[in-house]
């Protein structure tokens, strides 16, 4: 039976990182380095792994951050959204599938906070970057957020994925690290069943 290696990393800072790996074939993929590729490049080295894949949830430099250090470091092709700044090797959209060994990174296009950002959904676990928090989302106040698109990607993407799937944010900003879609959807005051309109006009409140 397949397993998966999963850590999620907070080294320096409230950014989380985290590491996937296929433990048969050691294939790992780390999404979000953010300043935390010391203590990424450690686990690796200790765990054995082979880094293939650098994944980049949208273009904002406390995620990118040590992207490029690991590469020159330990290898692996960084990725991002197509639509991203982001100086990648491999550019992704909507739907997307990254194979690191028998696992499924599963893209998911989710724009609002960025016009590139993406959430990784592998096994169970949505890795969502700064789309969704702890009972939070992201902002959409800054160049590129846009409201509207941050509520189908939060009502039309997300709320549409398993209950059971775990939520892991960009962030350590909640109450705990992670939790479940079905109880950020009971809790998360954000995810409260708003229309579009409703929802444009919450985000631009103080």
């Amino acid at each position: 039976m397949r397993q998966m290696f999963f850590r999620q990393v907070k080294f320096i800072g409230d950014n989380f990182s985290y590491i996937i790996a296929d433990q048969s074939t050691r294939e790992a993929a780390v999404i979000d380095p953010s300043q935390n590729g010391g203590e990424i490049g450690r686990i690796i080295r200790e765990s054995d792994l082979k880094l293939k894949y650098i994944v980049v949830t949208h273009h904002h430099n406390d995620h990118l951050g040590d992207s490029y250090f690991l590469k020159s470091t330990l290898g692996g092709l960084v990725v991002a959204h197509m639509a991203s700044i982001v100086e990648k090797d491999h550019a992704v959209r909507d739907g997307d599938i990254l194979q690191v060994g028998s696992i499924h990174l599963r893209i998911i296009h989710t724009p609002g906070h960025t016009p590139d950002s993406i959430c990784v959904l592998a096994d169970g676990k949505v890795m969502t970057g700064d789309t969704l928090f702890i009972g939070e989302c992201g902002r959409t106040d800054l160049p590129g957020g846009d409201p509207s698109k941050m509520y189908d990607s939060l009502f039309h993407k997300l709320s549409r994925l398993d209950g059971r799937t775990e939520v892991y944010p960009g962030h350590d900003y909640g109450p705990v690290p992670s939790s479940t879609l079905k109880e950020q959807k009971r809790t998360n005051y954000t995810l409260k069943k708003r229309t579009r309109e409703e929802f444009v006009k919450f985000m631009a409140e103080p």
